[in-house]
C-alpha cells in the first residue's frame, strides 16, 4: 500500500433498461461501497467516485477524464455489457439508455476510455472489469482481444451473453468485494485467480475470457532538458524535433523516426491530454511517417484515428483538418495492394466518409465500389 499519495477509485456500473439489458450491473455497487476506500485504491487515503447507470456518454467521459487527471494511483471498476458498432466495428460500453439502434450515440466507445487512461503515467492505472458481451462482440473480442493501453494493469473477465434472456450477475467483482470485506487483501493477481474460480463455479461461465495483464513497463521517456549536440531529439521549446524526425525518415531510418514520434506523442498526451491538438498533431505525424515507410494500412488506420479524435472533440465534419485527415486515410486505403487488409479497413472508411464526405463528390461511392469489387 502506498503511504505517500491519495488514490482514486472510479466505480462505473451500467446496463440498458428493459430487454436490452442482460447483466445486473449495479447490484455489485453496495458490496464495493462497503469496502474501505484505501483498499479500493491501494493507498492510505482514497477517493471514491460512483457512477450508477449513467445515461450520457459525454458526461461519463467527463467524469473519467477528471479521474484520469488525478496525480495519484487510479483504479477503475467497470461492470456492464459490451456491444459492437456494426458500421465501424468498434466496441462500446452500454449505458442505461443504450439500444442497438442508438448504440453509437448512447454508449461509451471503448477507445474513449482507453484514450483517457493512455495519457496517465505508466504503472499508475488499474482496470478491474466484469463484463458481458453480445454474440458479435464476443466473437470480435475472441479474435482481436480487448486492450486498454500500455502500462495499464487490466484484470477481470468477459463472458458471452447468457442464453434465453437470463440476466447475469457480476459474480467476479462480487467475489473480490467479499474477500476485501472479510478483511483479507491479497495481491491483485492472487485475488483475480480466486475470484475467477469462485465466479466460474457459481455461474458456470467456464468459456469466459479471463483478463490478467500486469505489465509494468519502463516509464516513457520525458522530453530531454538539453541533449548533447549528437542527440537527434530536441526539447519541445524552443526547438522543433520535427525536421530531425522527418530527416531520419527520408534517410530510410523509418523505425527510428516512428519511435521518436511515438515518444513525442506520449509527451503530448501526458502534458496536454488525450484529444488535445498537440496529441493529434503527433498522431498525424505518425500517420505520415507510416506513408513514408510504405505502410499504407498503418497510415490509413492512423489517419482515421486522427479524424475520429477530431470529430470526438466536436470539430465540424467540414473542418479542413478533419476533411484532410479523411482524405489522406482514403488515399492510403486506395494504395493498399493487400485485398484482405483493404476489406478489413474498408467498412470503417465508409462509415467515416458518411460523416465526412469531403471536397470531391462521389468519394463514399468510390470506396463502396472498390469494396464491392474486392468482395466479388
Amino acid at each position: 500500500m502506498d503511504d505517500s499519495v491519495t488514490g482514486t477509485a472510479l466505480l462505473l456500473a451500467a446496463a440498458p433498461a428493459g430487454k436490452s439489458g442482460f447483466i445486473n450491473a449495479t447490484s455489485v455497487l453496495p458490496a464495493l461501497a462497503a469496502v474501505p476506500p484505501s483498499i479500493l485504491t491501494g493507498t492510505t487515503a482514497g477517493t471514491v467516485v460512483e457512477l450508477a447507470d449513467p445515461i450520457d456518454p459525454q458526461t461519463v467521459l467527463t467524469r473519467i477524464r477528471a479521474a484520469a487527471t488525478t496525480p495519484g494511483p487510479l483504479t477503475v471498476f467497470l461492470v456492464g455489457q459490451l456491444h459492437l458498432d456494426t458500421k465501424q466495428h468498434l466496441v462500446h460500453f452500454a449505458l442505461a439508455r443504450t439500444t442497438p439502434a442508438t448504440l453509437r450515440y448512447s454508449a461509451l466507445p471503448w477507445h474513449w476510455l482507453a484514450g483517457e487512461l493512455k495519457a496517465r503515467r505508466p504503472g499508475t492505472t488499474t482496470v478491474v472489469a466484469d463484463l458481458i458481451a453480445t454474440p458479435d462482440t464476443w466473437q470480435h473480442i475472441r479474435k482481436d482481444g480487448l486492450t486498454i493501453g500500455h502500462g495499464i494493469r487490466l484484470y477481470g473477465r468477459v463472458a458471452p451473453q447468457p442464453p434465453r434472456r437470463r440476466v447475469a450477475e457480476p459474480d467476479y467483482l462480487k467475489a473480490i468485494a467479499t474477500t476485501w470485506r472479510s478483511g483479507s487483501n491479497p495481491p491483485l493477481t492472487e485475488l483475480h485467480e480466486q475470484a475467477i474460480a469462485q465466479a466460474g463455479a457459481k455461474d458456470g461461465a467456464h468459456d469466459a475470457l479471463h483478463l490478467a495483464i500486469d505489465s509494468t513497463p519502463l516509464p516513457a521517456p520525458a522530453p530531454p532538458v538539453r541533449p548533447a549536440p549528437s542527440r537527434l531529439v530536441q526539447p519541445p521549446e524552443p526547438e522543433n524535433p520535427l525536421p530531425a524526425i522527418l530527416g531520419a525518415a527520408q534517410a530510410g531510418h523509418h523505425s527510428e523516426a516512428a519511435a521518436l514520434a511515438s515518444m513525442w506523442e506520449g509527451w503530448a498526451l501526458r502534458t496536454h491530454g488525450a484529444g488535445s491538438e498537440q496529441a493529434i498533431h503527433w498522431l498525424e505525424i505518425r500517420a505520415d511517417l507510416a506513408r513514408l515507410a510504405g505502410e499504407p494500412a498503418r497510415s490509413c488506420e492512423l489517419w482515421m484515428s486522427a479524424a475520429d479524435t477530431r470529430l470526438a472533440r466536436q470539430q465540424s465534419p467540414d473542418d479542413p483538418a478533419v476533411v484532410d485527415a479523411v482524405d489522406r486515410a482514403h488515399h492510403q486505403w486506395q494504395e493498399l495492394r493487400d485485398p484482405q487488409r483493404a476489406l478489413e479497413l474498408g467498412p470503417a472508411l465508409v462509415a467515416l466518409r458518411g460523416h465526412v464526405p469531403g471536397r470531391r463528390p462521389g468519394a463514399i461511392a468510390a470506396v463502396q465500389h472498390r469494396l464491392d469489387l474486392l468482395h466479388g
